[in-house]
């Protein structure tokens, strides 16, 4: 397998809850690694162009909300075959249904304050990574 990218946010009820170090180590421990990490304050307007995809649903206003009520941290990681590890990792997103040792199971208040996002796929991963950091930010 080779070596990739994916991008990772540790949302606010996780930094809230001083959990960004438990989660970061959780990644690393997964054989991730952090090449890029930043805590920002997302404004609005970065909110809803980031979940732009999601504009049409009825969850986001308040996932909108959610993520510029606390600060972030944004997070380039790499790996083998990395987005299925950080996926893997991270646990399903409805942390009732997350697998024993994962860090939604272990760390997630609800399906909204589920502490983590990871990109779902390569391309995806380049468009969120390059949305947040510039090239001379990663420094893997």
């Amino acid at each position: 397998m080779a070596v990739t990218r994916t991008f990772s946010i540790i949302k606010p009820d996780a930094t809230a809850r001083n959990l960004t170090g438990a989660v970061t180590q959780a990644l690393e421990e997964a054989g991730l690694r952090v090449v890029a990490s930043k805590r920002i304050r997302m404004t609005r307007e970065q909110a809803e162009a980031f979940y732009a995809v999601h504009r049409e649903r009825p969850f986001f206003g308040d996932l909108v909300s959610f993520m510029i009520s606390g600060p972030v941290v944004v997070q380039v990681l790499e790996g083998e075959d990395a987005v299925a590890r950080n996926r893997e990792v991270m646990g399903a997103t409805n942390p009732a249904d997350a697998a024993e040792g994962t860090i939604r199971k272990r760390f997630a208040q609800s399906i909204e304050a589920n502490s983590v996002h990871g990109s779902d796929s390569e391309e995806n991963a380049a468009t969120e990574i390059a949305f947040f950091f510039e090239p001379g930010e990663i420094v893997g």
